[in-house]
Order: structure tokens, then C-alpha cells, then sequence
């Protein structure tokens, strides 16, 4: 069993930072794939970037390929964001993931088994 919780969500301008946080509680935290994916207003919840278990894989979406950067520490249990030039179409409730994937970083939702609560990004032009 694994818990989440996301941190580092906030209000920015266009063109701003934001470094989101996900701190996992469970033994077995380095054993996951681990995932950001986020849901905006009206819209199914989307792949953002995924790391591999040992933190030597990473993939991302097209819409923030050079902008974003995930990243792990498992002696802190702890996966981020590094979220840089930050656009309108960025907003949207940011969820950290879990999946027992060892081998395929996968994109889809129902490929992770635990989820955080969100945290809330917004971005004004």
C-alpha cells in the first residue's frame, strides 16, 4: 500500500516556476513507477511525465517536452516536478501516481494503482 500527497500547487503568471511535490508513505516506494498526470476543467486527466523505479528512465507528454522535468529521491520517498515557463493551457489539478510497472513507463490512468488528492495549478496570461 502506498499513500501520496502532492504539495507546491499555487497561483503564477505565464512564464513562472512552480516545483510540485509528491511524499509516499510505504515501504516499497522505490519499487514504483511514478507519475504526474493532470486534469483540467472538462477534460479527461492526462499524462504529464512518468520516472522509472530507479529514477534512470523518464518520459514525457509532447505539450511540456523542455519545460518540465520529473524527478525522484527514494531515500526520501519523494517524487517533483520541476515545472518552468508555465502557460495558460498548464492549469489544471496536478496528481501524483503510483504503478507497479517495472519495465514500461506507461501513460494511461488505469496503469497506476495509487493516487494523491491534487494540487491545484494556476497560470494567468
Amino acid at each position: 500500500q502506498v499513500q501520496l500527497v502532492e504539495s507546491g500547487g499555487g497561483l503564477v503568471r505565464a512564464g513562472d516556476s512552480l516545483r510540485l511535490a509528491c511524499a509516499a508513505s510505504g515501504r516499497t516506494f522505490s519499487s514504483y513507477t511514478m507519475a504526474w498526470f493532470r486534469q483540467a476543467p472538462g477534460k479527461e486527466r492526462e499524462f504529464v511525465a512518468g520516472i522509472s523505479w530507479i529514477g534512470g528512465r523518464s518520459t514525457y507528454a509532447d505539450s511540456v517536452k523542455g519545460r518540465f522535468t520529473i524527478s525522484r529521491d527514494n531515500a526520501k520517498n519523494s517524487v517533483y516536478l520541476q515545472m518552468n515557463d508555465l502557460k495558460p493551457g498548464d492549469a489544471a489539478v496536478y496528481y501524483c501516481a503510483a504503478g507497479r510497472s517495472r519495465v514500461v513507463i506507461y501513460s494511461v490512468v488505469g496503469e497506476y494503482d495509487y493516487w494523491g488528492q491534487g494540487t491545484q495549478v494556476t497560470v494567468s496570461s
